[in-house]
């Protein structure tokens, strides 16, 4: 595949063809990993895992095999996130299916229903699992999260992880890598979720390719935002998405967290990766942060199907939902209140608002963004994947339309397969919960505060 701007694009392309150069970021973590010198694309690496992440979809029977050793308990962790708290008996059975298993290996990083509960890759980020430079493994495929913070993380399937919890290893085909140099800065009301949606428009997928991001706007991007970025680098289908360290990254390191839980299992060193100078890329973009505007992705798919909100505005909705690893953050519920502040849902629309972790919960409420969404009309959820994939506290009906800031909107993915799902930014979709249709945000913000 060759990724080029089309006519329209506001970025720039150079092709980088060196097949002496030095390595990306990626390459240089998975070479570390695999105590070589250098890998480059092509080649097949067995690699040391520094941290395998179980949730509870790990433990349901179809999925689950009873492992015998685990090569180190201080490097696996059990975060129950799906079906949280548990929805039905299957997963209350293996909710306790994963509890015994923690207590037979001495697993101490263990986030079950409770103070440190929420989505995977949110507690992954919050309690600094994802470290700088290291190797994380999960089998949720929006594993790629933690890259925001210089981690390369990977989505496996479930023999994978079983493997990796076992052994300490995985192993990894190295591919090229596609490198993003942001410049500029978001415009007010345009978002994160936005700029994905343009890097989705106009480069298509990234099969079989990395992502790796950087350049002087990513000051410019909050670590929240570079979450959202990395999280839905899954769906252009990217092997790895990854972030520059800078000053933020190393900054959030070195604070301390609100968990309860074994924190102290991590290690206290950190080893930020930057590509060398002369890294072999696939192609070069620059994309300039200023030319983006709010866009929506329509049903069915995201590639080669975004538009403008002006396309689509209008269309009615009958569910609003704000949360998911991807948007769940307390940026996106501090803009959802600010739009909502004052107004009250459409009648005939549902707005849920799932925060994607206890510790975001807890802020939202300190800041009364809770209360101002409530207020408002919105349904305020525990941390839980839910609605995101359809499981429970927002299943959609045939014949209804959502409009989504979540990570998917195929076909079938929140309910119903006869159900419509738009996406768009957590700004787009309170936009659109307060006129029930499809709105843009910027209309909502203008004098706002």
């Amino acid at each position: 595949m060759v990724l080029s701007p089309s006519a329209t694009t506001y970025a720039s392309a150079l092709v980088v063809a060196s097949p002496n150069g030095g390595m990306t970021i990626v390459e240089k973590i998975l070479a570390r990993a695999a105590g070589l010198p250098c890998v480059a694309p092509g080649d097949i690496v067995d690699v040391m895992v520094d941290t395998a992440v179980l949730i509870d979809t790990n433990f349901y029977p179809a999925a689950w095999r009873d492992i015998l050793q685990v090569a180190d308990p201080d490097r696996v962790v059990i975060i129950f996130d799906h079906r949280a708290p548990a929805a039905d008996l299957r997963s209350a059975h293996a909710h306790r299916v994963g509890r015994a298993f923690a207590e037979r290996f001495g697993i101490r990083r263990v986030h079950d229903i409770g103070r440190d509960m929420g989505i995977s890759h949110t507690v992954v980020a919050e309690q600094r699992y994802a470290r700088p430079g290291s190797l994380l493994v999960c089998d949720d495929s929006h594993t790629c999260a933690a890259g925001a913070f210089n981690c390369a993380a990977r989505g496996v399937g479930e023999p994978d992880m079983i493997y990796s919890v076992a052994t300490g290893r995985s192993w990894f085909e190295v591919t090229g890598t596609v490198r993003y140099d942001m410049v500029g800065t978001l415009a007010s009301g345009v978002t994160s979720k936005d700029l994905f949606l343009w890097i989705a428009d106009r480069f298509g997928a990234h099969t079989n390719l990395n992502v790796e991001f950087g350049g002087s706007g990513l000051a410019q991007i909050s670590l929240e935002a570079r979450r959202t970025l990395s999280t839905m680098a899954a769906e252009l289908s990217a092997d790895f998405a990854i972030f520059e360290p800078d000053e933020l990254v190393l900054a959030f390191f070195s604070a301390g967290t609100e968990s309860t839980s074994a924190s102290s299992a991590i290690p206290d060193s950190l080893a930020p990766v930057w590509p060398d100078a002369d890294a072999r890329y696939i192609s070069r973009i620059t994309l300039d942060l200023n030319e983006v505007e709010p866009l929506v992705a329509r049903p069915d798919a995201i590639i080669g199907n975004v538009v403008n909100v002006a396309a689509v505005a209008g269309e009615t909705v009958h569910q609003a939902f704000i949360g998911s690893c991807a948007n769940g953050g307390i940026e996106d519920l501090a803009i959802a209140a600010r739009i909502l502040r004052g107004r009250r849902v459409a009648n005939g629309v549902r707005l849920i608002v799932t925060p994607s972790s206890q510790a975001v919960y807890r802020e939202a409420l300190r800041a009364g963004y809770v209360e101002t969404l409530m207020e408002a009309g919105a349904v305020v959820t525990n941390a839980t994947c839910g609605a995101c994939f359809g499981g429970h506290m927002g299943v959609l009906a045939a014949g209804e339309t959502c409009i989504t800031a979540s990570t998917r909107n195929f076909r079938g993915r929140m309910g119903d397969p006869a159900a419509r799902i738009y996406m768009a930014s957590p700004a787009t979709v309170a936009a659109s919960a307060v006129a029930g249709r499809i709105a843009d945000p910027r209309d909502f913000l203008r004098g706002s505060r």
